[in-house]
């Protein structure tokens, strides 16, 4: 199992290099109103997919050894059509895009929904490796379509991104229906029973949790384009996507840690791998944030661009709640793991209070540095009442939250048992 996951690490830090690097030309060419744009047609994606992946999301891979491709594609694919439908109406309605981009973001969020089934199946599979070749040629691809249409045009605007997208999104879904035409792997078990019982039963509370979960991470770029504007939104964006990159090692680990308290019946090794983890994780968030602490503003504008200011106010505000949601990702996984998803679900439902009330209010006065505070407010209520539920469930003294040589020892020994697996 290491390899995989030194391959999934691997993917996510070349996808997150790619996004920055897209986030880096677009605030040169595009300046601060097409980096807002640009999030706001991701961010739009993202809440159709979360609406698509009730079906055709994380119950795949569990289903996928357990029913025929066949059974499990026509209801996915079915249910793609049904929610760019639905978006098409919504996205008239709600203005959470801007209207012009409304057809370009349902297309893409169709696309992403057909591969995103396609994912769900090749890790369920166990297909990890080829998973993550496809996401690296995703995240390049788009880079590369989106730099050739960028620097060709005299004045280029968030249209480049949109087509680079296209290109990118649609050579996904080639390369992952080639994938699974190649191979049709052997069921595990044969379950019985209607697949979209088992689609919406799976699904629907993780997706629950997951939508919780984004609005507490995202809403409040609405917040900051209702109150401040879009063009205040683009420095914010970057902020936060340096910021999010001291999660990349805490959501690696959680995913092995997960795994290894779902197949781990001694309740005291669960409690003693989560606390481990949690600590690791935070240690690790803490670095990253320190090294882009110390990094001159001068350097962020000269990545950036030049309308991209305070950057590193934004992401001192942010610390706190970064550091604390880098423990969360050990809470959530350990949570999955022993079946008590709904304190997930609540955590995110605390979370996203405190993100409406904080952000209403310090958001109009403060701007960005409001929208920054109200994050980590946001990040740390969730995390706290996580950390809490954990401690009275497992029987965990609060002293064991602190640093201890035994800590170093376990980690060691789940990554080794993840290499054995």
């Amino acid at each position: 199992m290491m390899r995989p996951v030194i391959g999934t690490i691997a993917t996510r830090i070349v996808v997150m290099g790619a996004n920055l690097l897209v986030f880096m030309v677009a605030g040169h060419r595009l300046g601060t109103v097409g980096l807002s744009e640009i999030s706001l047609v991701v961010l739009g994606i993202t809440f159709i997919l979360l609406f698509n992946n009730v079906v055709g999301g994380g119950a795949l891979v569990y289903l996928a050894p357990r029913y025929p491709l066949r059974r499990l594609l026509l209801p996915a694919y079915v249910w793609a059509v049904i929610t760019a439908g639905v978006a098409s109406v919504v996205l008239h309605v709600l203005p959470l895009v801007p209207e012009r981009f409304i057809w370009h973001v349902v297309g893409l969020a169709f696309l992403q929904s057909l591969y995103t089934t396609h994912f769900g199946v090749l890790l369920g599979h166990e297909r990890i490796r080829t998973y993550n070749l496809i996401v690296v040629m995703q995240a390049l691809m788009l880079l590369i379509m989106f730099l050739v249409l960028v620097f060709r045009s005299p004045s280029p605007d968030t249209s480049a991104y949109l087509w680079a997208s296209f290109a990118a999104f649609i050579v996904t879904l080639l390369l992952s229906t080639a994938a699974l035409v190649r191979r049709r792997p052997l069921l595990t078990e044969a379950a019985t029973g209607s697949v979209w019982s088992a689609l919406f039963r799976y699904g629907g509370l993780i997706q629950v949790a997951n939508f919780l979960q984004l609005l507490n991470y995202r809403l409040v770029y609405y917040l900051i384009e209702a109150f401040r504007g879009t063009a205040a939104l683009g420095p914010y964006a970057v902020a936060t996507q340096l910021a999010e990159s001291a999660w990349l090692a805490p959501k690696s680990l959680g995913m092995v840690l997960y795994s290894k308290v779902s197949n781990t019946p001694d309740v005291t090794r669960q409690r003693d791998l989560t606390l481990s983890v949690a600590k690791a994780a935070v240690a690790f968030s803490m670095v990253v944030l320190l090294v882009l602490l110390l990094l001159p503003e001068p350097l962020f504008r000269l990545l950036f661009g030049d309308e991209v200011r305070g950057l590193p106010s934004l992401i001192l505000l942010m610390a706190p709640g970064i550091v604390a949601m880098a423990a969360s990702q050990a809470f959530s996984h350990y949570f999955s793991g022993v079946g008590l998803v709904k304190h997930n679900v609540i955590g995110s439902g605390i979370g996203l209070c405190i993100t409406v009330g904080a952000g209403c209010l310090l958001i109009p006065i403060h701007g960005t540095a409001g929208a920054a505070a109200t994050a980590s407010l946001a990040y740390s209520g969730a995390t706290l009442y996580q950390a809490i539920v954990f401690l009275r469930s497992t029987g965990t003294a609060l002293r064991m939250l602190w640093y201890t040589a035994a800590d170093g020892e376990r980690i060691a020994r789940l990554w080794k048992s993840a290499w054995e697996r």
